[in-house]
Order: C-alpha cells, then sequence, then structure tokens
C-alpha cells in the first residue's frame, strides 16, 4: 500500500503536471471506484469544467481543491489509492493500461488516469457546500502529520505511555500518527533501536525521543528518494521510486544488517509482516 511518502511523492508530482488546466471532462470504467457520490454521472458533472487549484496530502488521502472558470469554489476532488492504486499523467493516445477505472481529460490531449489493479482505490467529489472531513470520514479519524508542530515528543510520550499495546501495532494506527504504514514502521524501529514486539509501555522517554526522531528522518528521507516501489507503486510519470535500495530492513529478511552483518529477520504480528535485526533492535 502506498504510504505517506509515496502519497506525496504523487501529490507533488500532480501540482507540476496538473494545476489550472480546466477539466474537460472523464470516463468511469469501474463504477464503485467513485465512493460518492453514488451516481457516476453526477460525479463526472461535478468534476467538469473546474480547475485543480492545488494538490494537498492528509495522511495517505489526496485532496485537490477545485475553482470553477470564474474562480468560484469547485469543491474538492478526493483520492486514495489504497494498496494498489496509480495516478498517471499521459497522452489520451497511449494504450489504456488493463486495470484503468477513472479517466479525467485535459487540455493538449493529456488525461490523468487513476490505475488500480486490486480496486480497493476511491476517488471522490465533493461539492462546495460541503467539507472533505463530512463525506471522507476517514479523515476524521487521522491523528497528527508527523511533520507538523502538533506532532511533538511530548505528544507521542503521552500517547505511549503505559499503553498495553505493541509498538509496531501502535505506528501502523492512524490516530496516532497519519500516514506511517508498514514498510516505514519497520524501518523506524530499526532506526531507533527498538523490537516491534516490544511493549509501548516499557519505553522510556529516551526512546520515544528517538522514535520521534526517526519517524521525521525516515519519511524525509523515504520522500527525498521518490518513495518505494516493491509491487507497483510508481509516481505520476510512470517511474519508480528508489527507497527500496536504501531500505535498512523491510524487504531485507537474510541479507546482511547494513550495520552490523547480522542477517535480517522477519515476523508475523498480528497479521503483518515485521522485519528488523535482532543484534541492533533490543
Amino acid at each position: 500500500m502506498p504510504e505517506l511518502p509515496e502519497v506525496e511523492t504523487v501529490r507533488l508530482g500532480l501540482n507540476q503536471v496538473t494545476l489550472a488546466q480546466p477539466i474537460r471532462g472523464g470516463d468511469v470504467l469501474l463504477s464503485r471506484s467513485i465512493a460518492h457520490p453514488f451516481n457516476v454521472d453526477e460525479f463526472l458533472e461535478g468534476i467538469k469544467k473546474v480547475s485543480i487549484t492545488d494538490w494537498q496530502r492528509r495522511g495517505k488521502y489526496l485532496l485537490a481543491k477545485l475553482a470553477k472558470s470564474d474562480n468560484a469554489d469547485g469543491g474538492w476532488l478526493g483520492v486514495h489509492l489504497r494498496m494498489t492504486g496509480q495516478l498517471l499523467w499521459v497522452n489520451q493516445e497511449e494504450p489504456l493500461q488493463k486495470h484503468t477505472r477513472v479517466r479525467l481529460f485535459f487540455p493538449d490531449n493529456r488525461e490523468l488516469r487513476f490505475v488500480d489493479i486490486r480496486t480497493f482505490g476511491k476517488m471522490w467529489w465533493i461539492m462546495p457546500s460541503q467539507t472533505p472531513e463530512s463525506i471522507i470520514t476517514g479523515l476524521q479519524k487521522l491523528g497528527p502529520e508527523p511533520f507538523s508542530d502538533e506532532f511533538s515528543v511530548e505528544y507521542l510520550v503521552r500517547k505511549l505511555h503505559r499503553r498495553q499495546r505493541l509498538i509496531k501495532a501502535a505506528l501502523l494506527d492512524q490516530s496516532l500518527v497519519a500516514g506511517l504504514g508498514n514498510i516505514y514502521a519497520d524501518e523506524v524501529l530499526f532506526l531507533s533501536g527498538i523490537r516491534p514486539e516490544t511493549l509501548c509501555k516499557a519505553l522510556n522517554r529516551e526512546q520515544i525521543e528517538e522514535l520521534h526522531r526517526a519517524i521525521i528522518k525516515v519519511l524525509q528521507t523515504a520522500i527525498e528518494s521518490g518513495g518505494t516501489t516493491f509491487s507497483n507503486f510508481l509516481n505520476v510519470l510512470g517511474v519508480n521510486g528508489n527507497y527500496k535500495g536504501i531500505a535498512w530492513v523491510y524487504g531485507r529478511t537474510g541479507e546482511p544488517c547494513r550495520v552490523c552483518s547480522t542477517p535480517i529477520e522477519r515476523l508475523k504480528l498480528a497479521g503483518r509482516s515485521s522485519h528488523f535485526c535482532p543484534n541492533c533492535q533490543q
């Protein structure tokens, strides 16, 4: 599933290629890809003849602010890539990818394609009288953004103190911190020197401070690398992310630790794989 760095990479790319161009229409090839409104024709009518003024990100959600030709409020376009979603900026003549679900048409024969193999991804059109949070209910449950002032060491200490919960599970909880997922939780725990099965209540303040630093460092590095491609993530121009080549532990089971050369191990926690170094993480 695309996590914060992948979604941020897509957001940056979309802001480079899609802004201030009227959407001339669209085509929905899979109706269940549209989460709101339920009527596909209403969705297409809502996004027609509006322009995108800015792409924003909240956790793993993408939110495009829309404006009408007279600069009046055009509402919002929301996207969640889920497990396998891609947004690709292509020429309209390019053959459709096998799993193309939604097409949005722009001037100069360009289009934005929503491609999604597993079909879990969603798109929303939110009319001007509504807020994204009122329609995309998942937004209501998100914790602070990791780069925000709200996500402080004190916040993390308060949230983890005395919690009878595995730290790996806590990091995957979007109500704790928005956007972190399985890949980067493993990377964060490695840099923090913490085993994934450690209970939150066992962490002291120094460890939580290190955890806070590692979250910000790992996500910044991953964004600078264009995200991670392990299976099908692509940026808007169809290019792979590069973080996989520098990952500390994720996807490296049996390979030597980059610090101590101990083989990386993997275990299952609550149905999710966790990668760690048994020597560097205690």
